[in-house]
């Protein structure tokens, strides 16, 4: 396959967690240090296969958020000016009276604060055009559609310029301003860059680079950014126009996904409806929660966890589809070749109905439809296990072997085929079913892939 660097990362700095340390009476950098931490074990909880984990607070990171800001001031992008507004230090970010709820931030719920401050600024009205002219022409793609058009509607009246530092004065928790130390960077100019500092953005610009910067060079542009809604304008736009100042590639793509609902609900931990996503891996397994997450929620759209809807999928379509024909054809190989495969052809049909489930798949995955593309193996398991009882083998082993044999290679087929397609969504579950076709033309049965839930 291709060479890939995935990037996930925690941003650290900025009001929000400022003053939640603040409250707890302890310094910013613990209540960091303890999110970083439980964020780490969790994306190893589930599986996620990620080659770095960046924190702004890392000194690699600050260094190279110094140099895009250097590069910047040095396109005359960078500027001082005085500014008042409304503040929400959920957003960590300027809003807008118009665009308050009963005189609260949709997304967090809070009342912003009014702000009046003397701050440096980003030329983002500068490249307002471009950057509509490179989303208009999917140059910069931005899938689903609907979030493509939203950026287009918030670009329409154009991009303003954006206070991109903040006093140390009012907020001492920051990447220091290159040359002005009673300024800390703002938090999205500092977070952005991690994408660029993770592959040693500042090694790679150096002078005397040496062997520095090699990440840089190997995998930058990136190919993906994926990101939740809610933080689209800072991606698409403010982060656009930092890219462009400092003339450096645009990445080619944004997915944006929806969020998750607990049973209807937002998770709030005053209604007792937190999920806690180590509990349900503890409980269920990670692969049936990664299924759940991809199959259960649409890609691009909001969606909710429900533990009722869990394990009903979990029955019918883990342990009752996938879990069945695995078991199913594994064990009647056994049974009547004594594990193993024997000597067959693999029918039109099944050829067939592979091929077009793995184009589906392809397709749905490229577009950014993991839900689809996951329906597509689901499809799959789902004419194996038809086909088990069109075919009915009890009744071949008595009638006629060599279709037995056929069969049998039909439906081994169809599993491995399968175990390739959940590999990136199911990444144990596929290795059970992948491992089992042993080198020597052998079976090895695996352990039950999902044990039934009880009531």
């Amino acid at each position: 396959g291709d060479k890939v660097f995935f990037l996930t990362g925690t941003d650290e700095h900025g009001t929000k967690l400022f003053n939640m340390a603040k409250k707890e009476g302890i310094e910013p950098i613990e209540v960091a240090d303890r999110h970083a931490d439980r964020y780490k074990v969790l994306t190893g909880a589930l599986d996620i296969s990620n080659d770095d984990f960046i924190r702004t607070t890392e000194e690699r990171h600050k260094r190279g958020a110094q140099k895009l800001w250097l590069e910047l001031k040095a396109k005359g992008d960078i500027y001082k000016a005085k500014y008042a507004g409304l503040y929400c230090s959920g957003c960590e970010a300027y809003v807008l009276e118009k665009d308050l709820i009963d005189g609260k931030c949709p997304n967090h719920k809070i009342a912003p604060e009014y702000l009046e401050e003397e701050n440096y600024f980003f030329r983002l009205s500068k490249y307002s055009d471009k950057i509509r002219e490179l989303i208009e022409s999917d140059e910069l793609l931005i899938l689903p559609s609907a979030r493509k058009n939203e950026m287009l509607n918030i670009i329409g009246e154009g991009l303003t310029d954006v206070s991109f530092s903040r006093p140390k004065k009012s907020l001492p928790w920051g990447i220091d301003v290159p040359d002005d130390p009673n300024h800390v960077m703002y938090v999205w100019c500092d977070a952005l860059s991690n994408y660029i500092t993770a592959l040693d953005y500042e090694g790679a610009i150096g002078e005397e680079r040496g062997n520095r910067g090699a990440l840089f060079r190997q995998f930058w542009p990136a190919d993906v950014h994926l990101i939740g809604k809610d933080i689209l304008r800072f991606h698409a736009g403010i982060w656009i126009g930092m890219l462009l100042s400092a003339r450096l590639k645009i990445p080619r793509a944004i997915y944006v996904h929806g969020f998750i609902t607990s049973e209807g609900q937002k998770m709030s931990k005053t209604l007792g409806n937190v999920v806690d996503p180590f509990d349900v891996i503890s409980k269920y397994g990670v692969d049936a929660v990664r299924y759940y997450l991809i199959r259960e929620i649409p890609t691009t759209l909001d969606g909710d966890f429900s533990r009722a809807r869990f394990e009903t999928l979990y029955n019918t379509e883990l342990a009752n589809n996938f879990g069945n024909l695995v078991n199913r054809a594994f064990s009647m190989t056994e049974k009547y070749f004594a594990l193993k495969i024997p000597a067959g052809n693999v029918s039109v049909e099944c050829k067939k109905a592979i091929a077009y489930a793995k184009k589906t798949w392809s397709e749905n995955i490229e577009k950014f439809d993991l839900k689809a593309a996951i329906e597509a193996a689901l499809a799959l398991s789902d004419f194996g296990n038809r086909y088990v009882e069109e075919k009915k083998p009890w009744k071949l082993a008595k009638e006629n072997t060599e279709s037995l044999k056929n069969v049998i290679v039909d439906l081994l087929e169809i599993v491995k085929n399968l175990g390739e397609m959940l590999k990136i969504f199911m990444p144990k579950t596929a290795d059970k079913i992948l491992s089992a076709f042993q080198t020597d033309g052998m079976i090895k049965i695996p352990s039950v892939l999902f044990p039934k839930l009880r009531p």
